[in-house]
């Protein structure tokens, strides 16, 4: 057995594990991850048969590890342990003084063990198109959008919106944006981030409108976000789920207050 990096070869393997989670993921974030940084997207082996996989990202100051995932015949052997302190060790070699995940609530020992701590609850929440029409111009340009973004976690992640930018849309309002990209089950909106509620309503309500009949649209919004949570729910959205948001290390300058959605569904914040 040993730790290798991630292969593109490896990316349907871990897809079909992912699905048997129930998973929302796809080939695309695999690939972005696997090329943004190699160094922490990692495989356990046993001979040339990927059994387990940990995803990380390093943005500015931050990072953020995903995707960790264990075959079930090997789970509570330390295999899923020694991933991310792989994945760890990459990302503060790289310089992340912050390093982000989401982690179920039986995932959370394993992260506090090695110094990670709960700053919020993520909730995914599920719901489709209501009827109406607004129309909204481009108002900000990407520098806008970053800075915006940044407001909410607290570093720069310009890496997430060249990788969104040639899969989906993006809706700009006065203060605010919020980026919306198709899986093969539905609509994902998010990264979506806004100074004010109301132009938190009206990019919603774009983005809906535009995004035709689907199968659903979901999203991960921060439970400390009261003003998102309230939209949500008025726009017929309700909560499908729920995940602990954990940090390690220097204290993030968090303000959940602007963070209307996550830039994935867990795979890269």
């Amino acid at each position: 057995m040993s730790i290798d990096t991630l292969r593109q070869s490896d990316i349907e393997p871990f897809l079909e594990m992912a699905a048997e989670e129930g998973w929302i993921c796809d080939h695309w974030e695999l690939e972005f991850l696997r090329r943004a940084f190699p160094a922490g997207c990692l495989v356990w082996r046993e001979g040339n048969r990927p059994i387990a996989f940990v995803t990380s990202i390093k943005y500015g100051r931050s990072g953020w590890i995903g995707n960790l995932i264990v075959s079930p015949a090997l789970r509570g052997r330390g295999t899923g342990s020694a991933l991310i302190q792989a994945a760890l060790s990459a990302l503060e070699t790289a310089g992340a003084e912050t390093v982000w995940l989401t982690a179920s609530t039986a995932g959370r020992p394993i992260y506090e063990k090695v110094g990670f701590q709960a700053v919020d609850t993520v909730y995914r929440w599920r719901g489709k198109a209501p009827a109406g029409s607004e129309t909204l111009q481009p108002s900000l340009d990407l520098t806008a959008i970053k800075a915006i973004d940044r407001a909410g976690w607290g570093d720069f992640r310009e890496l997430i919106f060249a990788a969104l930018g040639g899969k989906g849309t993006i809706f700009t309002a006065g203060d605010g944006f919020l980026c919306r990209h198709r899986y093969a089950d539905g609509v994902q909106l998010g990264p979506w981030g806004c100074l004010t509620p109301e132009t938190a309503r009206r990019l919603l309500q774009q983005a809906l409108q535009s995004a035709g009949e689907t199968a659903g649209t979901f999203l991960d919004m921060p439970g400390r976000n009261r003003e998102g949570a309230k939209l949500l729910n008025l726009t017929g959205f309700r909560v499908a789920g729920s995940t602990l948001l954990m940090y390690r290390g220097r204290c993030p300058a968090y303000r959940p207050e602007l963070i209307y959605g996550l830039a994935s569904m867990g795979s890269f914040g």
